[in-house]
């Protein structure tokens, strides 16, 4: 699976049409397409106003041939928030208490009514053992204050970024992601209604992006709470049923909390948040045993995953508490943070964020044996391998689109959009060819499929993984010491 921005390679999906045709012969079968191909407005499009498709970037023609190029396409549902250009949040600042979509939001002060005391800017605060389990991504309250058409302000849940800016003439605009209020019967047809646009793009592949922060309840966990986090899932799944959707719910959690074992019994694919790191800690170590280990739980608790190296946010670590010695979990933060990566300060919690940002390759010192090595143990990994565009060229880290992004702007690390100049400068390098040949082979060799039977084996600074279907099998072999690998094929 490719996974890119619309504008991430030659500028828009007709680009990346042009690049996957000349350049990638064989080796995708499906593609993740972020959301900044929608109309969007922040967050490199996770900010949606709406889900027609962004015109700069493409079109239905170009979506559907993606689909007659034989690729299966996963694009993102953010279900927990909608930007405040949205035509619903539009509708609440103009009409105020007239509009119908006055509950589509989360009004805070509805909410905590009953469950704190109004201070004196007019704010609900809530008494402090409602709020004990939650965790707010910024300092302060998450709302935002919204001024209605007869001038009472009035505050509005808001879990990510939201910002308030005056012209000079005092006109206040809003820029941000507003909950959603999940209670509300509108909101389903919302939901509904985009996962029929979705479908009606050809999508296959659903990424439930955010839905672990939508179900609030007083007292209970502002992510992840149980039983509404999966009742919430539960109700979208039946939804996603009418038009043949699969979900892939994304939940960062650590190892020790089984989120992942859960989300599995109930049959969804999940995202394998472990093996980034695993894979840094084994090149690092020059010892594969807890990969191995890793390996072997996927296979014997029959876990669906999708797996990944870079992505478009970062390289999680924290999920691995419990799987690895915090300690060694640290040394992995202090490699990749002394070789040119970030890890973000949530206001002065730095041990919460999950995320190290790096490109994959600058995370493991721009070294190309590594690199190589790190791919060839994703692709004979139990899973669906997902490549992020940026490490098929083997991206280095981008300090000056974090410089030029501000503040906030860690993320731009690892985002980089290669132009045609580009492609053509890089495509030859023998890092780039290997890792298409690698993933060609991986996506063609017929010996990978749900049927086969994995074995690993590790000794030393050996590790060694085989896939076995019949009389066929394909086995790699990685030498840490010499960082090194060999992949041996037996067709019949």
């Amino acid at each position: 699976m490719l996974n890119v921005y619309p504008d991430s390679i030659n500028g828009n999906v007709s680009g990346l049409i042009e690049f996957i045709k000349s350049y990638t012969s064989g080796a995708f079968s499906s593609i993740y397409m972020l959301p900044s191909v929608f109309h969007s407005d922040l967050d490199r499009g996770f900010s949606v106003i709406d889900y027609d498709l962004e015109g700069t970037m493409a079109s239905k023609e170009d979506i559907r041939e993606l689909s007659n190029m034989g690729l299966t396409l996963k694009m993102d549902f953010v279900m927990n928030h909608l930007s405040v250009n949205s035509p619903q949040f539009k509708d609440i600042l103009e009409k105020g208490e007239k509009s119908e979509y006055k509950d589509f939001f989360i009004n805070w002060n509805l909410f905590w009514d009953g469950y704190g005391q109004l201070n004196e800017d007019g704010v609900l605060i809530p008494d402090k053992k409602y709020t004990d389990k939650m965790f707010f991504r910024k300092p302060g309250l998450p709302i935002l204050m919204v001024r209605m058409p007869d001038g009472k302000k009035v505050p509005y849940w808001n879990t990510f970024y939201q910002k308030v800016e005056c012209d000079s003439d005092g006109n206040e605009r809003y820029l941000g992601q507003m909950d959603l209020n999940i209670k509300s019967e509108l909101v389903w047809d919302y939901y509904r209604e985009v996962l029929k646009k979705l479908a009606l793009y050809g999508v296959k592949i659903v990424r439930l992006d955010a839905f672990a922060y939508a179900p609030k309840e007083p007292g209970e966990k502002n992510f992840l709470n149980e039983p509404g986090t999966w009742e919430l899932l539960s109700k979208v799944s039946e939804e996603a049923k009418v038009y043949d959707l699969k979900l892939l719910p994304e939940i960062h959690a650590g190892y020790n909390e089984k989120i992942y074992e859960k989300i599995a019994k109930k049959g969804y694919i999940t995202y394998d948040f472990f093996m980034p790191g695993l894979i840094i800690d084994a090149i690092e170590n020059k010892n594969g045993d807890t990969l191995v280990r890793w390996g072997k739980e996927v296979i014997e608790k029959n876990i669906s995953t999708v797996n990944m190296l870079g992505c478009h946010d970062g390289i999680p670590l924290l999920d691995l508490k419990g799987l690895i010695p915090e300690e060694r979990i640290q040394g992995l933060i202090d490699t990749i943070v002394n070789r040119g990566g970030y890890i973000k300060n949530l206001h002065g919690q730095k041990n919460i964020y999950y995320q190290v940002n790096s490109t994959f390759y600058s995370a493991l010192g721009e070294d190309d044996k590594k690199m190589l090595v790190a791919r060839a143990l994703q692709l004979f990994m139990p899973g669906k391998p997902q490549i992020w565009y940026l490490d098929l060229f083997a991206g280095k880290n981008d300090h000056e689109a974090v410089r030029k992004a501000g503040k906030d702007g860690h993320k731009e690390i690892n985002r980089t959009n290669l132009d045609t100049a580009y492609i053509l400068e890089n495509a030859d390098r023998d890092v780039v060819k290997r890792q298409i040949e690698m993933i060609a082979f991986r996506n063609t060799c017929s010996v990978f499929k749900k049927a086969a039977r994995i074995e690993f084996t590790s000794y030393d600074t050996i590790l060694k993984i085989k896939w076995s279907y019949k009389s066929e099998s394909a086995e790699l072999t990685v030498d840490f010491e010499k960082m090194e690998y060999t992949i041996n094929e037996k067709i019949a």
